[in-house]
């Protein structure tokens, strides 16, 4: 397996566009994005898990009653949620996406991300979903990319290529993540395509497998979305044999799709609203794998410990205390709390004790962009990963204004 251009047109049957439609008052930045496949897909998602929900899902659920998809229509700078004509809207947008590809309406995913219970009306997508596809092209991917973005400042994207059954296969995503992001899938929008010969229901299988250790395991601020997910097409052009239950090629999918998903945490936590350091927590030696995730969701969700990394404080009894209050089943008189960087790495806790240690160095480490918590008991081999970012004095900034 390696890693390629390309994202989500890397697959074949894929087309991509980006433009801006005026949702968006800035006109230099993109707001509208279309993803088309030259054949219908395999599809499925997972959706946020707050109970006020944007239309769009409500629409793209309904879409995907039958496992089949053939475009995505997504835009930003407006959720389309709390709002009365909501529903109507995106299943008009889709009506208009099929009369420009000739996809069937109920065969469009639509989606939404900005600011929560303003009006939207229909006009922009008027214009705009026949520029968009018009535009459609395989180099679009970094266009779909960047219309999707709200405070994100960097575009998210990734693809690999890997072997099925001896056919080339590809697998790529999208993701629009800045804030508003916690331990609950959904809580960003990612789109993922393949050309991969897989059912509806394998995927739906592999999905609700990984984000339990990819997308739930990102947290930016604690706040769940009211209108994210996570959504996968496949063309089944990539000519494999049709991947209908567990095996090794269904094995092989999943690793392709966790390098994919990974990559985008990794990114999406360092691209955190007003974020300076990404922070990769990593809990080894706990009971079992749940009892390692509780523990680790508890530390990259410690506003505590997010401003002790953005002030370089090696305060390590907060590692300690988020984990404590998890819930998890832990002897943390046998703990061990060490931070590395590319500055070094340091044990600052021991058998739950502190240790003296060279506060100098300890700074220095925990100054670099990218930082590393390890906490390891000796309960088991139980072990789990999780992403955030540091709490910085620009989060407040970003979101004290946000609407306005």
């Amino acid at each position: 397996m390696k890693f390629i251009d390309g994202s989500i047109t890397a697959a074949q049957g894929f087309l991509a566009s980006g433009v801006h439609v005026g949702i968006r008052k800035n006109k230099g930045k993109k707001d509208l994005a279309l993803i088309y496949c030259e054949t219908l897909c395999d599809a499925t998602a997972v959706y946020t898990t707050n109970a006020v929900k944007g239309a769009p899902l409500k629409v793209t659920k309904k879409h995907l009653e039958n496992g089949k998809a053939r475009a995505i229509v997504c835009n930003s700078g407006n959720a389309n949620t709390c709002a009365a004509n909501g529903e109507k809207l995106a299943e008009d947008c889709c009506a208009i996406v099929a009369k420009c590809t000739g996809a069937e309406a109920s065969d469009v995913i639509v989606a939404s991300t900005g600011v929560i219970g303003q009006t939207l009306c229909l006009e922009p997508f008027e214009s705009g979903i026949p520029l968009a596809a018009k535009k459609l092209s395989k180099e679009g991917n970094s266009d779909a990319a960047a219309a999707i973005m709200t405070t994100d400042t960097v575009m998210k994207q990734f693809a690999v290529e890997f072997e099925i059954g001896g056919k080339v296969c590809r697998l790529g995503g999208i993701a629009k993540g800045s804030g508003m992001i916690a331990p609950n899938m959904a809580t960003l929008l990612v789109f993922v395509t393949t050309d991969v010969n897989i059912t509806s229901e394998m995927l739906q299988k592999a999905i609700s497998e990984d984000v339990k250790t990819s997308f739930n395991m990102v947290c930016i601020d604690g706040d769940t979305s009211t209108n994210d997910m996570l959504t996968v097409m496949a063309s089944g052009l990539a000519g494999n044999e049709r991947i209908t239950a567990e095996g090794k090629d269904f094995d092989e999918f999943k690793k392709a799709l966790k390098a994919v998903t990974t990559s985008l945490c990794k990114l999406i936590a360092t691209d955190g609203e007003g974020a300076s350091k990404l922070i990769e927590c990593t809990v080894d030696g706990a009971k079992d794998y749940e009892n390692a995730r509780k523990m680790c969701k508890a530390i990259i969700s410690s506003n505590l410990f997010k401003a002790a990394i953005f002030g370089a404080d090696a305060n390590w009894g907060r590692v300690l205390c988020a984990a404590g209050y998890s819930g998890a089943d832990a002897d943390f008189e046998k703990a061990k709390v060490e931070f590395k960087s590319q500055a070094g790495e340091i044990v600052v806790c021991l058998d739950g004790a502190g240790l003296e240690f060279d506060e100098d160095l300890a700074k220095k480490i925990l100054t670099e962009k990218e930082i590393k918590v390890i906490l390891t008991l000796k309960d088991g081999d139980g072990k789990c990963e999780g992403w955030g970012c540091d709490l910085t004095y620009d989060y407040v900034k970003i979101n004290g204004d946000y609407r306005t």
